[in-house]
């Protein structure tokens, strides 16, 4: 296995133009790949995204038609490198979609895919309301993408807030786990950075975070696409601008980091705590 990974993360603002969005990440992506780039991620909806009331609009097609895999496929095998689509939406079964993150090798083969658990339903402090589950159908697998630099653990934007699964793709054989994202500003700016570090020192993972920037119709995504080692220290940060976070990652810090903590050699049984449990201890305490 190579010792080193060359990635980039693309962060764009997607609209609803779909030729426009794939143009310009192809722009993008053609400049990562002269920089050195071996696996190129792209954030959560980066081919469509917008917002209507509280209705994203993604864009969805069927898997084996979809413009986005296609033209994705294509670029990755004309090129020559492998490409995560951060997610697109996928048409399922009984009218609503998937979101869908795809892993791309350098032939543009699919790899594997992963569909997000975790649905984005909220009523932020300042009126802006999100349902995601309105138009999405969530996953229940969680995914390790097989690589030549080793497993690739794929979760999606909101999947940030829930460890268990970080944990499950460490003890699956990830030593680097992708979060493409369209963040809300909103919560960005107080959870965005200090949830990704949270996530890398847990797993002793390299987390690779791909975010969408900038405004999609009622909604604004925070941006900062970060790479973190798995210590926890920022290796980049593309701020707010629409640009490419790029890393040269030294695949030896995995197995370095998690020996100096091996947390996760160190899990024991327990009983998981009930409500009425709560309760009851609550009253004899009383």
């Amino acid at each position: 296995m190579p010792e080193k990974l060359s990635v980039a993360c693309i962060q764009n603002c997607a609209g609803t133009d779909v030729e426009k969005n794939l143009l310009d990440l192809r722009a993008m992506i053609e400049t990562a790949h002269r920089d050195g780039a071996e696996l190129i991620c792209l954030p959560e909806y980066g081919t469509c995204l917008g917002l209507d009331g509280t209705q994203f609009l993604v864009g969805d097609h069927p898997q084996d038609d979809h413009p986005a895999l296609v033209f994705m496929a294509d670029l990755a095998n004309e090129i020559g490198v492998w490409i995560l689509i951060g997610s697109i939406a996928v048409t399922a079964p009984g009218g609503k979609v998937v979101n869908r993150s795809v892993m791309l090798n350098d032939k543009g083969q699919i790899v594997t895919h992963y569909d997000k658990i975790h649905l984005f339903d909220v009523d932020l402090a300042n009126g802006e309301t999100y349902r995601e589950s309105a138009t999405i159908r969530p996953g229940n697998r969680a995914v390790v993408a097989d690589t030549p630099w080793g497993g690739i653990g794929m979760t999606v934007c909101y999947d940030v807030r829930f460890p268990k699964l970080y944990r499950s793709l460490a003890n699956g054989g990830a030593g680097m786990i992708t979060v493409p994202a369209a963040f809300a500003r909103t919560t960005g700016e107080g959870h965005w950075h200090v949830l990704l570090r949270s996530r890398a020192i847990e797993t002793g993972c390299f987390i690779i975070a791909p975010c969408q920037t900038g405004q999609h119709g009622s909604s604004e995504s925070y941006g900062h696409s970060l790479i973190i080692d798995p210590w926890g220290t920022i290796l980049a940060d593309q701020g707010r601008e629409p640009g490419i976070a790029s890393a040269i990652l030294d695949l030896s810090q995995i197995d370095k980091c998690r020996s100096m903590i091996p947390s996760l050699q160190h899990d024991r049984p327990y009983h998981e705590v009930e409500e009425g449990r709560i309760k009851d201890a609550i009253q004899a305490a009383e």
